[in-house]
């Protein structure tokens, strides 16, 4: 994309630069409101490449200060979320898919910066129902399951949300991460055009059927024979269509009231990509032309929760996908690029990693299943242990995850991971007479850990763990 359409997408963009979103602090009011969340944030990662390689280890404290003002004016309203970053070390701010570690990112980040969030207007006046609009701008497009879409990016999405009929359609393109320290796109997003759509109903009350749709048209080329290839070339173009049925039985409600949660889910994937080969020359990696492949893979997802009482829950998921390749046909499934796979699936308000806060598994190539219990004490703490087990669907494939580590032909076995998730809610400006002086409206305290154990798919010679420990303070005025 050449950076004429990138100064114009941008100002289209920022045209939105004003609003608020009802999870920020207290819901926003007719007229303008504005606020800031604070946040302080100690991390620890440790054997990212499972100690193969010098640089896994990543560990530090960050402070962030996420300023957000809101405009509501008749039908219109218009929103901004920014945010100012600084850390001892080069850590996650954030939990979307935008700003979590992703292992094929090879772009430099600071372990300071300036971004805007969100900014966006939307228009309310098309319909009289109070749930629908129409949103112009960078803004959140999220799937309630996290396996479809958790993202900030530049969208024209019209919004129905009432109480029997939610439904969705937009049209989306990243032109620039909006950070002071990352300059370009990562490859993957470069000139990738994205349709979604979903629509789902309430056919009794906690029970929902719906139907999802991601068309992805990446227009990006691809290096030319013989000139260098390096980690921020693009390696991957194509068309890909995603649709997916799925039921819903308040599996991600926290608040359910149903003694069994469910949820079942099954996609499709169709379509045609190019993937670019290599060689070395003189020990420059140069490009070889590129393979063409069509696709056709599927993913399956199911969860049952049994919720007990008011307080404890237990329960199990179960995803696979197909897997395998040759040299014209592919069966490998993979995701949106716009999924974060957190949600509130233990049946507590926290977000966790479908699969694992450490090992971070795609549904690409993969077999997975979980057996977890949450704990809720009013809306004061909530707590989750989760067991994972993970495979490979085919044992000469990868199998993506949030490692730096590769693969070796010939086995199945990923590993297995504990993770512990615990939260200190302050709710509903309730805070404690002792947390008086930091006058905030709302406060909590969160702790996410995983220990991963790598199984003999990896390399032998790699460390027998890993581990991910993020501890979050945050305050919301």
């Amino acid at each position: 994309m050449t950076s004429n359409n990138r100064s114009v997408a941008m100002l289209v963009c920022t045209a939105g630069l004003l609003g608020s979103p009802a999870v920020l602090a207290a819901q926003p009011q007719p007229g303008l409101s504005y606020g800031a969340n604070l946040k302080i944030t100690a991390q620890s990662i440790d054997d990212l490449d499972l100690g193969i390689r010098d640089g896994g280890d990543f560990n530090g404290a960050g402070f962030s200060v996420r300023p957000w003002v809101y405009k509501q004016q008749g039908d219109w309203s218009a929103f901004a979320l920014g945010e100012a970053f600084i850390a001892t070390d080069v850590i996650e701010s954030d939990t979307s898919e935008s700003d979590t570690f992703d292992p094929n990112d090879a772009r430099e980040r600071d372990d300071h910066f300036l971004a805007l969030r969100e900014f966006w207007v939307d228009y309310g006046g098309l319909t009289a129902y109070p749930g629908e609009s129409l949103r112009l701008g960078r803004q959140k497009i999220r799937s309630v399951d996290g396996l479809w879409w958790d993202s900030n990016i530049e969208a024209l999405r019209w919004n129905f949300d009432t109480t029997l009929l939610n439904a969705h359609i937009g049209i989306a393109e990243r032109f620039s991460d909006y950070r002071t320290d990352l300059d370009e796109l990562a490859p993957q997003d470069e000139d990738r055009l994205h349709l979604l759509a979903d629509i789902s109903s309430q056919w009794r009350p906690g029970h929902w059927a719906g139907l999802k749709l991601h068309h992805s048209d990446d227009r990006g080329d691809l290096p030319e024979v013989g000139s260098e290839v390096d980690q921020l070339s693009k390696t991957f173009t194509g068309k890909l269509t995603w649709v997916g049925v799925e039921l819903n039985g308040d599996f991600y409600n926290y608040r359910s009231t149903l003694p069994l949660s469910y949820w079942a889910s099954a996609t499709w994937l169709t379509g045609d990509t190019d993937t670019l080969r290599t060689r070395t020359v003189a020990g420059e990696r140069r490009a070889d032309g590129e393979r063409s492949q069509d696709v056709d893979a599927w993913a399956l997802d199911l969860g049952l929760r049994w919720n007990i009482d008011e307080s404890w829950r237990i329960g199990t998921t179960y995803a696979r996908t197909s897997g395998g390749a040759d040299e014209d046909d592919s069966e490998q499934f993979v995701q949106t690029d716009l999924q974060s796979n957190r949600s509130n699936f233990t049946g507590t308000n926290s977000g966790i990693n479908r699969f694992g806060e450490a090992y971070r598994g795609e549904l690409n190539n993969l077999q997975a299943v979980s057996l977890f219990a949450g704990w809720r004490l009013n809306k004061d703490y909530d707590a989750s242990l989760i067991y994972h087990r993970f495979w490979r669907v085919d044992d000469q494939q990868d199998s993506a995850s949030g490692l730096q580590a590769a693969l070796e032909p010939g086995d199945k076995d990923l590993g297995q991971e504990f993770d512990l998730v615990l939260t200190r809610y302050f709710n509903e400006g309730q805070m404690p007479a002792e947390l008086g002086w930091l006058n905030a409206s709302s406060a909590l305290v969160r702790l996410r850990g995983g220990l991963f154990l790598p199984g003999d798919a990896f390399a032998s010679g790699t460390d027998s763990h890993m581990h991910r420990a993020i501890i979050d303070f945050v305050w919301r005025y």
